[in-house]
Formats: C-alpha cells, sequence, structure tokens
C-alpha cells in the first residue's frame, strides 16, 4: 500500500470509526420480525430484552472495530475485502439492535467508544500475525458470539419474538462469517488466544448489560 493510499485508507478507517460509534447505524435490510403486531411486554421484560438487547448491539459494534482493525492491517486485497464485506453485514446487525433498543425505549451503552477503540486495537494486533492467523480469529469470534447469542435467546422472554427473530437471523448469519473465514484460509487459534478472548468477551458483556 503506497503512502497516498495509506493516508486514504487511515481517513477512511477514522470516518468509519466516528460514524459506528457517534452516528445511528444504518441498515441495508429491514431488520428481521415476525408477523403480526409488536409484542406487549410488561416492565420487567422490557427491562430484561433491553439489557440483552444493549449487550448484543455493543458486541455487534465491537465486530465491526474488530473487522475494521484487522482490514487496516490485512496483507492482502483479497482478506481485506472479506474482511470489510463481513463488517458491512455487521452494520446491519448493529442497525437492527439499535432499532429495537429504541422500541423497548432503552438506550445504548455508555462505554460504546471505549469497546469501539479496544476491539479496534485487538483486531489490528490479529492482523499484525498474519492474514491466516486473523482469519482464524474471525472464525473463533464468530464461534464465541453465536454461544452469547443462543444464550440470550434462551433469557428472552418468550413474548418477545422480534427480539428473537432479530438475534435469530444474526446467529446464522455469525455462523456463515465464520465458515467462510476458515474457507479462506483461517488457522485456529491456541487455546490461550481463546481463553483470553472469551475473558475479554465476559468483561464487556457483563458490563453493557448495566452501563
Amino acid at each position: 500500500m503506497g503512502s497516498g493510499s495509506a493516508l486514504d485508507f487511515a481517513i477512511a478507517a477514522a470516518d468509519r470509526a466516528l460514524r459506528s460509534v457517534f452516528a445511528p447505524a444504518q441498515a441495508s435490510r429491514p431488520a428481521p420480525a415476525p408477523p403480526g403486531a409488536p409484542p406487549e411486554l410488561s416492565e420487567s421484560e422490557r427491562r430484561a430484552a433491553a439489557g440483552l438487547m444493549r449487550v448484543n448491539h455493543t458486541g455487534e459494534l465491537a465486530a465491526q472495530a474488530l473487522y475494521h482493525g484487522q482490514a487496516f492491517f490485512a496483507r492482502s486485497e483479497r482478506t481485506r475485502g472479506l474482511l470489510m464485506e463481513a463488517a458491512q453485514a455487521e452494520s446491519d446487525h448493529l442497525a437492527w439492535c439499535e432499532q429495537r433498543l429504541r422500541e423497548l425505549t432503552a438506550r445504548p451503552s455508555l462505554l460504546n467508544p471505549l469497546w469501539y477503540a479496544g476491539s479496534f486495537a485487538i483486531g489490528a494486533a490479529a492482523a499484525l500475525a498474519g492474514d491466516r492467523a486473523s482469519l482464524g480469529f474471525v472464525a473463533e469470534t464468530e464461534r464465541q458470539v453465536e454461544g452469547h447469542l443462543e444464550s440470550h435467546l434462551r433469557r428472552l422472554p418468550t413474548s418477545d419474538t422480534r427480539s428473537r427473530a432479530i438475534l435469530e437471523t444474526m446467529k446464522a448469519e455469525e455462523v456463515a462469517h465464520g465458515a467462510t473465514a476458515m474457507q479462506a484460509g483461517g488457522v485456529p487459534l491456541p487455546g490461550a488466544v481463546r481463553e483470553l478472548m472469551r475473558r475479554t468477551a465476559a468483561v464487556m458483556t457483563g458490563t453493557a448489560y448495566w452501563i
């Protein structure tokens, strides 16, 4: 990448960061929704669903930041393109979660700028290990996200079919992202790295539920 193109990509990366954190998320597809009227939730059900959807919104913001950091330091245009395509799908997920939070009269996490910055740095570090390790990081991230979404589907109030439809679609697409990354040459990560990822995610999700 030449100095001019590197500067252009850095400016684009800064623009993506500002838009991801501070601008309303824009979806290229309508949010998944069951047929019929929106579900009626009790106040306790609304609070529970809002907490879970806040976590998912933060997770999707972090996923975008990971992909942006990985794409910035990717060694091949092919890998960079794959990462940015996945980031676009995560942008839809982010917008869907943001829309659902508004419907639940709830706000996103107040710490989202911190989560974005930290996730971008983690993604950059993964990319510096090489494209195959970076793609393996994508696959492991999506595998762990799949587990989080499955847990949230179990914890959602049964009457909240609106949030459930969103999470089920997100889960299917996260699985597809992970499979694509491995098919593109990703390698499995060491167990210590996988455990560190789990611990980091636990801090983020536990905090974002409340803050």
